[in-house]
């Protein structure tokens, strides 16, 4: 990461550029994100960098142990299935229940034209997050706040396993994406609801594959007496 000029809000900052390099891959579950090493690395003091681990920890996207230091948030397979289960249910709801307004449908064809520009260039955190923006704009339409606090949380914690389907989905996403809105767009509710199901399933699926196969392989590693990576710095923090 390259060094931050001094700004007025150095937490913002920190925890947009710490959020970044996470999300574009540039570290993994096994790696210790210190509050020494970033705040070197960010050209920053310690205690912006401490607030901004600790937003991120909030949202689910690492873990802070005690005299450890922080880590990439790790889902379990379940974890995911539940996760992408539950993403199903809402999303199918809120494509029933969404006001399906010409502002929403422009909006919605949008964002595919943008996902489609951004896939192209390779360019994969806007890419992921205009995915996200997409799923995001069908749950606002509900007009429903509860549902929408829950989509949104749900967002954060899937944070890192979007990182991970990116090579796995992003081709077919666009898409369904179409599909989605092509069914708004024609009123047909049902078809509407069947695209977002298969849409999500197939991520779903595509992620519990990929992360069952790599569980597969750290477990041989580890019973080879294989060493786990350690760390984003020097000693713990």
């Amino acid at each position: 990461m390259r060094k931050l000029k001094i700004p007025s809000d150095l937490t913002a900052l920190a925890y947009s550029s710490i959020k970044q390099y996470i999300l574009e891959g540039q570290t993994d579950p096994d790696l210790r994100l210190t509050e020494a090493v970033l705040s070197e690395q960010l050209g920053i003091s310690r205690s912006p960098v401490r607030e901004a681990l600790n937003s991120l920890a909030t949202e689910g996207l690492i873990t802070i142990e005690p005299r450890r230091g922080a880590f990439l948030r790790r889902f379990s397979v379940k974890e995911m299935t539940d996760l992408y289960d539950l993403r199903i249910v809402i999303e199918t709801y809120s494509v029933q229940r969404a006001e399906v307004t010409p502002k929403l449908l422009a909006t919605l064809d949008k964002s595919i034209e943008r996902a489609r520009l951004l896939l192209n260039k390779n360019k994969k955190l806007e890419y992921i997050e205009e995915d996200m923006n997409f799923h995001g704009s069908i749950a606002e339409a509900t007009g429903s706040a509860p549902l929408v606090s829950v989509f949104k949380n749900i967002q954060s914690l899937t944070w890192v396993c979007r990182g991970q389907t990116y090579y796995l989905s992003s081709n077919d996403a666009v898409r369904a994406h179409s599909a989605i809105a092509g069914a708004l767009k024609a009123g047909d509710r049902e078809r509407a609801k069947r695209a977002m199901e298969e849409h999500i399933s197939y991520v779903r699926d595509q992620l519990i594959q990929f992360a069952t196969k790599q569980q597969a392989g750290e477990h041989t590693k580890s019973g080879n007496g294989s060493p786990g990576r350690q760390l984003a710095g020097k000693n713990g923090e």
